[in-house]
């Protein structure tokens, strides 16, 4: 059965909900949310970046919210509530859902800073600066004893990671503290897709 750990009001609603459209039982885990619990190994060995939702299946345990719809959807959906793989409605599912989380809901945090106060800038920004280094030390985990996310073999997973910490070079947050991701990112780059496009 799906247990997906739930804090009411967060991304946990996304999976929860679609379990409930597909009449699917699942068992609600609601977690504590403060920093201390979220920062425990017990949690931390579900969630490694200590983040809301979580989800396990059998022996699969996983975060991120989007990726918990989509695994739903192909493992339990029976076709329903997507449309066909590889349709133009298909495509544009596909967008809508990225466009939710990676354009939509990102300018909440400029938002949230641009808001605050001169005293609490400074803390929202160390705030900010220390999410991304956890979830830098997430990927650097993952990938320390393979080759790409995924294992041996070169996926599109790897495509979006590597766009990502491209980003986190700029911004000097992958750095030597995370080896692992750093030198998968050199790998990343050694490709020729990837350097032509780094370049168009």
């Amino acid at each position: 059965m799906l247990k997906i750990y739930h804090v009411r009001g967060t991304r946990s609603v996304r999976p929860i909900w679609l379990c409930y459209e597909l009449d699917l039982p699942i068992e609600i885990q609601t977690i504590d949310f403060s920093p201390d619990y979220r920062n425990t190994s017990p949690w931390r060995a579900i969630s490694p970046a200590g983040k809301v939702p979580a989800m396990t299946d059998g022996g699969l345990t996983m975060f991120e919210s989007g990726a918990m719809v989509e695994y739903i959807l192909e493992r339990y959906g029976n076709d329903r509530l997507r449309p066909s793989p590889g349709t133009p409605e298909s495509a544009m599912h596909h967008q809508w859902c990225w466009f939710s989380e990676a354009t939509l809901v990102r300018p909440l945090g400029l938002y949230r800073m641009l808001r605050a106060d001169a005293d609490s800038s400074a803390s929202l920004a160390a705030e900010a600066e220390a999410k991304a280094l956890d979830c830098l030390a997430v990927v650097d985990a993952a990938i320390a004893d393979r080759e790409f996310l995924l294992g041996a073999a070169f996926s599109a997973c790897d495509i979006m990671m590597g766009y990502s910490l491209q980003l986190m070079v700029g911004a000097k947050l992958l750095d030597d503290r995370h080896p692992h991701a750093l030198a998968y990112l050199t790998r990343l780059k050694t490709r020729d897709a990837c350097q032509r496009a780094m370049i168009a």
